[in-house]
């Protein structure tokens, strides 16, 4: 079945037509002149500000001018990450889709439904004559999923909207009046190389199925990088070991699939077959349950490149089975979320340059300066150097406001049963917008997808019909100004 077939299927055209635009993020420069021509071509007010982020607005239906105006909001970049099997390039070409029973997936890497569904979403009410809805402004930022900077560069007065509703959440049932800050932890240092002085082995953990760092932290997913110190650990406990190169994971919010670290051991046949036969062993026993695919290979290979130090070695290997990864604290006033939490997220070791990227989350500031704190001081006692940056803040919670109040009770009388009320642990741009549109409403929903960050990720066909539905009523009963 074609997508353009699938209902709604205004949705799934503006999905598709999205879709074939590449837009990384920090590189949108196409995906803003495809919205920007959108608006411009239904004759609607259309702004670019100076970060990119692009504004369209759309004058109330008949009979909805005295209703409080709504932004309309989502992001326009998405997560890039692919299966190592698959030939694409991100910057030059658009995704390609195929349907599995109830489901949108992409064909070995990211489909963008984070938060591409949203934006085809916000495309679908600009362009429809016969849904009612109040004054509108439809608001694109730029970055969200790599620095939150078209939400830290909207200036106040840009918007002038009552009621913000982000669509930008994964779970149909849920509605999100919350969410966690954020920031970036970059631990660097540069070392020496020398001639290595045993036999090279190549390091490699594979088949985990990622996810995203901030919903899916608390889960026990495998963190290659994490998986990969362990067995690093392994041989500087047994041997003398040289780092030559490592290669684990790739963006800050997605939690490491894959790891590669190259390393001359002595005594090396003797070192992999003990780890093969222990070590190894246990740590699939330990996710057999819930990592089925992960694969540990350990074997000799070949380099012409040199090695760092033993003793910078070591430091570099206890500080990767130092850092804090996962789960840092629970909240103990919202039952079952997490608080804090860190993602050891990307490690390269290359010509002796090191770069270790975390992002660190909370709901609570004090906390995620606490979870950074420890962070650099397990770098700084390695004579590591640490920067911090990318920090955005948390989303409070309003759980009486009258927007979640009409929400509810719509999502009651439509689906006859309750909704979740919850905040997450996730970077939404609520709270970076928040704190310039402080009077402004604030609510975060969206349909189903699971994956996200991951090339899993996939978007649920009956959810989509349920959202846009929700989402026509939201409009048709926002209040009176």
């Amino acid at each position: 079945m074609e997508l353009s077939n699938i209902e709604p299927q205004i949705i799934w055209k503006n999905f598709s037509k999205l879709n074939a635009v590449p837009r990384p993020s920090k590189k949108e420069e196409k995906v803003i002149a495809f919205i920007r021509e959108f608006g411009e071509n239904l004759g609607l007010e259309t702004t670019v500000d100076e970060v990119g982020n692009v504004i369209i607005k759309k004058p109330a239906t008949a009979g909805m001018e005295n209703r409080k105006s709504v932004v309309l909001q989502s992001h326009l970049d998405m997560v890039c990450q692919k299966n190592n099997d698959v030939n694409f390039d991100f910057e030059t070409e658009g995704i390609k889709m195929e349907i599995d029973g109830d489901w949108v997936k992409a064909k070995g890497t990211t489909l963008g439904a984070d938060n591409g569904l949203g934006v085809a979403t916000i495309m679908s009410i600009l362009e429809s004559s016969d849904i009612p809805h109040p004054a509108l402004e439809a608001l694109f930022t730029i970055d969200e999923e790599t620095g939150m900077t078209g939400a830290l560069g909207l200036k106040p007065g840009q918007l002038t909207g009552d009621i913000l509703l982000n669509l930008d959440t994964e779970e149909d049932d849920e509605i999100d009046i919350g969410c966690a800050g954020g920031i970036d932890v970059t631990i660097s240092q540069n070392y020496e190389t020398e001639a290595a002085n045993g036999q090279i082995v190549r390091f490699e953990v594979k088949g985990l199925q990622g996810g995203h760092s901030g919903m899916d932290i608390h889960k026990g997913f495998g963190n290659a990088n994490v998986i990969l110190g362990r067995l690093l650990y392994k041989a500087l406990e047994k041997e003398n070991i040289q780092l030559i190169s490592i290669d684990g994971g790739g963006l800050r919010n997605a939690i490491p699939r894959e790891a590669v670290a190259v390393a001359s051991v002595r005594n090396a046949q003797e070192f992999i077959e003990e780890v093969t036969n222990g070590l190894k062993k246990e740590i699939l026993d330990e996710f057999a349950s819930i990592e089925a695919g992960l694969q540990i290979n350990i074997e000799n290979t070949t380099t012409s490149e040199k090695a760092i130090s033993e003793a910078d070695s070591r430091k570099i290997i206890l500080t990767l089975k130092s850092l804090h990864n996962g789960v840092y604290r629970m909240s103990p006033d919202v039952k079952d979320l997490v608080e804090s939490s860190n993602n050891v997220a990307r490690v390269e070791l290359k010509h002796g340059a090191l770069k270790i990227l975390n992002l660190s989350r909370s709901s609570v500031e004090s906390s995620k300066d606490s979870v950074a704190e420890q962070l650099k001081s397990v770098a700084e006692l390695a004579g590591m150097n640490t920067v911090f940056s990318g920090s955005y803040p948390g989303w409070k919670p309003k759980p009486g406001s009258e927007i979640v109040q009409l929400m509810e009770k719509i999502y009651v009388e439509k689906f006859t049963e309750k909704p979740h009320v919850v905040a997450c642990h996730a970077g939404l741009e609520c709270g970076i917008i928040g704190a310039n549109y402080p009077e402004m409403e604030m609510v975060s929903f969206g349909p189903t997808i699971r994956g996200a960050h991951s090339p899993d990720e996939k978007a649920n066909i009956p959810s989509a019909q349920k959202f846009w539905s929700f989402l026509k009523d939201i409009l048709a009963n926002i209040p009176q100004k």
